[in-house]
Protein backbone atom coordinates (compact mmCIF):
# COMPACT_ATOMS: atom_id res chain seq x y z
CA UNK A 1 0.00 0.00 0.00
CA UNK A 2 1.57 3.69 -0.82
CA UNK A 3 2.27 5.61 2.47
CA UNK A 4 0.05 8.70 2.96
CA UNK A 5 1.28 12.08 1.51
CA UNK A 6 1.38 15.18 4.10
CA UNK A 7 -0.20 17.48 1.27
CA UNK A 8 -2.89 14.99 0.67
CA UNK A 9 -5.85 16.83 2.80
CA UNK A 10 -7.94 13.11 1.55
CA UNK A 11 -4.37 11.13 3.32
CA UNK A 12 -5.13 13.30 6.52
CA UNK A 13 -8.21 11.99 6.70
CA UNK A 14 -7.39 8.82 5.87
CA UNK A 15 -4.59 8.27 8.83
CA UNK A 16 -6.61 10.05 11.67
CA UNK A 17 -5.12 13.58 10.97
CA UNK A 18 -7.62 15.84 9.77
CA UNK A 19 -11.64 16.07 10.14
CA UNK A 20 -14.55 14.40 8.93
CA UNK A 21 -17.77 13.02 8.97
CA UNK A 22 -16.83 9.37 8.68
CA UNK A 23 -19.80 7.60 6.80
CA UNK A 24 -18.17 3.87 6.36
CA UNK A 25 -14.77 2.59 5.97
CA UNK A 26 -13.28 -0.53 5.16
CA UNK A 27 -9.99 -2.15 3.71
CA UNK A 28 -10.10 -0.21 0.97
CA UNK A 29 -12.11 2.75 0.72
CA UNK A 30 -13.78 5.57 3.05
CA UNK A 31 -16.63 7.40 2.71
CA UNK A 32 -16.83 10.81 4.45
CA UNK A 33 -19.26 14.13 3.74
CA UNK A 34 -18.02 16.63 1.42
CA UNK A 35 -17.21 20.05 3.02
CA UNK A 36 -17.94 21.73 0.04
CA UNK A 37 -21.41 20.27 -1.00
CA UNK A 38 -23.43 20.51 -4.11
CA UNK A 39 -26.37 19.45 -1.63
CA UNK A 40 -26.87 18.70 1.79
CA UNK A 41 -25.69 14.78 2.08
CA UNK A 42 -22.88 15.11 -0.43
CA UNK A 43 -20.33 12.13 0.22
CA UNK A 44 -17.40 11.56 -1.12
CA UNK A 45 -16.18 7.51 -1.68
CA UNK A 46 -12.27 7.40 -1.30
CA UNK A 47 -9.65 5.14 -1.95
CA UNK A 48 -7.13 4.21 1.39
CA UNK A 49 -4.70 3.95 -0.74
CA UNK A 50 -3.25 7.09 -2.17
CA UNK A 51 -3.70 6.90 -6.07
CA UNK A 52 -4.02 10.63 -7.97
CA UNK A 53 -6.41 9.21 -10.71
CA UNK A 54 -8.12 6.52 -11.77
CA UNK A 55 -5.45 4.77 -14.01
CA UNK A 56 -3.80 4.86 -10.64
CA UNK A 57 -5.90 2.36 -8.94
CA UNK A 58 -6.03 -1.55 -8.73
CA UNK A 59 -9.41 -3.16 -9.93
CA UNK A 60 -10.12 -4.14 -6.57
CA UNK A 61 -10.05 -0.78 -5.41
CA UNK A 62 -11.84 0.80 -8.24
CA UNK A 63 -14.68 -1.69 -7.76
CA UNK A 64 -15.43 -1.37 -4.46
CA UNK A 65 -15.76 2.24 -4.83
CA UNK A 66 -18.01 1.70 -7.00
CA UNK A 67 -19.85 -0.56 -4.74
CA UNK A 68 -19.78 1.11 -2.09
CA UNK A 69 -20.93 4.54 -4.10
CA UNK A 70 -24.03 2.09 -4.84
CA UNK A 71 -24.58 1.47 -1.10
CA UNK A 72 -24.19 5.45 -0.05
CA UNK A 73 -26.75 6.11 -2.83
CA UNK A 74 -29.16 3.49 -1.44
CA UNK A 75 -28.32 4.93 2.05
CA UNK A 76 -29.07 8.05 1.49
CA UNK A 77 -32.57 7.47 -0.54
CA UNK A 78 -33.33 5.62 2.90
CA UNK A 79 -32.39 8.47 4.97
CA UNK A 80 -34.44 11.21 5.96
CA UNK A 81 -31.93 13.47 3.84
CA UNK A 82 -33.53 15.09 0.81
CA UNK A 83 -32.71 12.67 -1.84
CA UNK A 84 -35.05 12.36 -4.68
CA UNK A 85 -31.89 11.29 -6.89
CA UNK A 86 -28.47 10.65 -6.88
CA UNK A 87 -25.60 11.90 -9.43
CA UNK A 88 -22.31 9.70 -9.08
CA UNK A 89 -19.58 11.66 -10.30
CA UNK A 90 -15.59 11.56 -11.13
CA UNK A 91 -13.50 13.89 -12.14
CA UNK A 92 -10.35 12.56 -13.53
CA UNK A 93 -7.53 15.08 -14.44
CA UNK A 94 -6.98 19.10 -13.74
CA UNK A 95 -9.07 19.58 -16.91
CA UNK A 96 -11.87 17.28 -15.49
CA UNK A 97 -12.13 19.38 -12.74
CA UNK A 98 -10.49 16.98 -10.77
CA UNK A 99 -9.38 19.28 -7.30
CA UNK A 100 -7.75 17.30 -5.20
CA UNK A 101 -5.49 14.65 -6.58
CA UNK A 102 -6.47 11.11 -4.65
CA UNK A 103 -8.82 9.19 -6.35
CA UNK A 104 -12.09 10.07 -4.94
CA UNK A 105 -15.90 9.21 -6.49
CA UNK A 106 -18.46 11.69 -5.40
CA UNK A 107 -22.10 10.65 -4.49
CA UNK A 108 -24.03 13.84 -4.85
CA UNK A 109 -28.19 13.54 -3.60
CA UNK A 110 -30.29 15.47 -6.35
CA UNK A 111 -33.37 16.66 -6.02
CA UNK A 112 -36.40 19.27 -8.09
CA UNK A 113 -34.96 22.79 -7.93
CA UNK A 114 -31.33 21.85 -6.30
CA UNK A 115 -29.12 24.13 -8.56
CA UNK A 116 -26.31 21.59 -9.69
CA UNK A 117 -26.22 21.18 -13.12
CA UNK A 118 -23.55 19.27 -15.76
CA UNK A 119 -23.96 21.53 -19.18
CA UNK A 120 -22.28 20.68 -22.69
CA UNK A 121 -22.20 23.12 -25.73
CA UNK A 122 -22.78 20.58 -28.45
CA UNK A 123 -22.21 22.29 -31.52
CA UNK A 124 -22.33 19.17 -33.93
CA UNK A 125 -23.16 15.40 -33.59
CA UNK A 126 -20.52 12.75 -34.59
CA UNK A 127 -21.73 10.55 -37.95
CA UNK A 128 -21.86 7.07 -37.59
CA UNK A 129 -18.25 6.75 -39.72
CA UNK A 130 -16.68 8.99 -36.56
CA UNK A 131 -18.24 6.96 -34.43
CA UNK A 132 -16.76 4.09 -35.74
CA UNK A 133 -13.45 5.51 -36.16
CA UNK A 134 -13.27 6.32 -32.19
CA UNK A 135 -14.49 3.00 -30.90
CA UNK A 136 -11.73 1.74 -33.18
CA UNK A 137 -8.79 3.62 -31.24
CA UNK A 138 -10.74 3.10 -28.22
CA UNK A 139 -10.89 -0.84 -28.80
CA UNK A 140 -7.55 -0.97 -30.17
CA UNK A 141 -6.41 0.88 -26.20
CA UNK A 142 -8.15 -2.51 -24.35
CA UNK A 143 -6.53 -4.71 -26.27
CA UNK A 144 -2.87 -2.46 -26.63
CA UNK A 145 -3.10 -0.44 -23.71
CA UNK A 146 0.42 1.33 -24.91
CA UNK A 147 -1.39 1.88 -28.18
CA UNK A 148 -1.83 5.70 -29.36
CA UNK A 149 -4.57 5.15 -31.71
Amino acid sequence: MPRPRRDCPFCEIITGDGPATVIYRDELVIAFLDINPVTTGHLLVVSLDHAPGLADLDAATGSRMFAVAREMARALRSSSVRCDGVNLFYADGEVAAQEVFHAHLHVIPRFEGDGFSIQANRREYPTRDQLEATGGKIRSAIEDPSSSG
